[in-house]
């Protein structure tokens, strides 16, 4: 453990939603939520206006509509957050080669292996205190200027404590835990605010009669052990305690996205297992989004009763983070285990993962419209040249999509239906825009990239200091 706070945790606030907010300056203010838009989408992420109506990440999309009706609800556009986050992760390694990325929208840095490390290692600990302090907010004020956005930072001496400590934070604050504080910080705070204590563990506690985390370490390390197995046992005392001596790894490229649940009574009904099934995969392209990367080969993992372990995977035609595809996928994978007997574990992932593409945003609409002609009655005999030809002609926009017209600029959809679709044009540095509606159909209108979110900023920090 160390004795100063030079490990920090920077996670920027409600990020694809402030993105969204920053680039369309007639939302700035109002609630804004991002997520998938069809019958089954989640919400990925909400803006502190749309929080206060109770609505939440993971959150059914139908009951966050319910709870903020007047929220703008937004598909999510995955190039213009991921050209944010590598100016934010460009800006946190200049701070220190040894940065972590957890996602696009978080990090963590180690301070003392970077350019500030002799400094710290020479600094009274009140000075080497006020020297973390002014690093994190001189990036917060960086971050701030160069995006529009707002970071909360959280520093302490492990990884544990600097990511509780960007909790407290929030949103948009700076929180510096002392090293030694660390037992009273955490002891009042419930066992999920430990790392590693899913639903499942929490149960396990919480029937042995340990809420908090004060109670796991009045519990002791023999007790743990008993109750969660010699590895996490032992693991989630020493937390528990406040110590924490993982490392900062730089630059860690996950090979998998995965998510798993054990469940207290063996699963034996195929119906609820398909379920299960499909609840983890939607949870898994939620992760595989939120990274900002796309996989080909979907896998299944099954604990049956007796404990054996089985794995199952399917590795499909190009990488992918569309969530019907994965579910699909999953579910087939169902159909090759035999869960006679019950089945404790379920578990889905995505490996070979990719960069994310902004194509895969488009897949499941594309889908949706073939399933609806299906539906209509196409018929079967129609050639497949033709059908290809004819989908490949149809287009279809998405609410919070960039768009440019020919005579009036960049814009972005508001909506669509009944043949038509209204754009509001405006920039992230104009004023709230004006609003016209087109044909869907109209030439002068296409699909557009993002615009920086300053103008006269590139995406690249190298790139500005270069234009100062």
């Amino acid at each position: 453990m160390r004795s100063l706070p030079s490990i920090i945790h920077l996670d920027m606030d409600a990020f694809f939603a402030s993105v969204e907010q920053a680039a369309k300056p007639s939302l700035r203010g109002k609630p804004v939520i991002v997520g998938g838009l069809g019958g089954r989408g989640v919400v990925a992420t909400a803006s502190y206006e749309a929080r206060r109506f109770g609505v939440h990440s993971a959150m059914p999309m139908a009951q966050a509509r319910r709870l903020c009706p007047n929220a703008a609800f937004l598909a999510g556009r995955f190039e213009a957050y991921r050209q944010v986050s590598e100016l934010v992760m460009a800006l946190l390694r200049e701070l220190s080669p040894l940065m972590q990325p957890l996602s696009l929208d978080e990090a963590f840095v180690d301070l003392e292996a970077g350019p500030y490390g002799p400094a710290l290692a020479e600094a009274e600990h009140g000075t080497g205190e006020r020297l973390v302090l002014a690093l994190a907010e001189d990036l917060r004020a960086d971050i701030e200027r160069r995006t529009g956005l707002t970071a909360s930072v959280g520093a302490a001496g492990s990884k544990l404590m600097a990511k509780i400590a960007s909790e407290r934070a929030k949103p948009d604050g700076l929180v510096l835990i002392e090293p030694g504080e660390e037992r009273a910080v955490l002891g009042p705070m419930p066992v999920r605010a430990l790392p590693g204590i899913g639903p499942a563990t929490e149960q396990v506690l919480r029937r042995a009669g340990l809420n908090t985390v004060a109670e796991l370490a009045e519990a002791g390390e023999t007790e743990l052990v008993q109750l969660l197995g010699k590895a996490h046992g032992a693991g989630v005392y020493q937390m528990s305690i406040g110590l924490d001596d993982r490392p900062v790894v730089a630059d860690q490229d996950a090979k998998s996205v995965s998510v798993e649940d054990t469940f207290e009574v063996d699963l034996a009904d195929r119906d609820r297992v398909l379920r299960e099934v499909e609840a983890l995969a939607l949870r898994c392209v939620r992760r595989l989004r939120g990274a900002g990367r796309s996989g080909r080969t979907v896998v299944l993992k099954v604990r049956r009763f007796d404990f054996s372990t089985l794995t199952r995977s399917e590795t499909l035609r190009g990488p992918t983070d569309d969530g019907t595809v994965i579910v699909e996928t999953a579910r087939r994978l169902v159909s090759q285990v035999d869960i006679t007997g019950g089945v404790r574990l379920l578990g889905v992932g995505v490996a070979q993962l990719a960069d994310y593409t902004q194509e895969d945003l488009f897949a499941q609409a594309v889908r949706e419209e073939a399933e609806a002609a299906a539906a209509a009655g196409a018929g079967p005999e129609e050639e497949p040249e033709e059908a290809e030809e004819e989908a490949a002609v149809v287009r279809r926009w998405l609410p919070g999509q960039d768009v440019h017209h020919a005579e009036l600029g960049p814009g972005w959809v508001q909506g669509s239906g009944v043949g038509r679709v209204t754009v509001r044009f405006e920039t992230p540095w104009s004023g709230p825009g004006r609003v016209r509606t087109f044909a869907i159909e109209d030439p002068a209108l296409e699909p557009a990239g993002p615009l920086p979110l300053r103008e006269g900023w590139p995406v690249a920090p190298e790139e500005a200091e270069d234009e100062e």
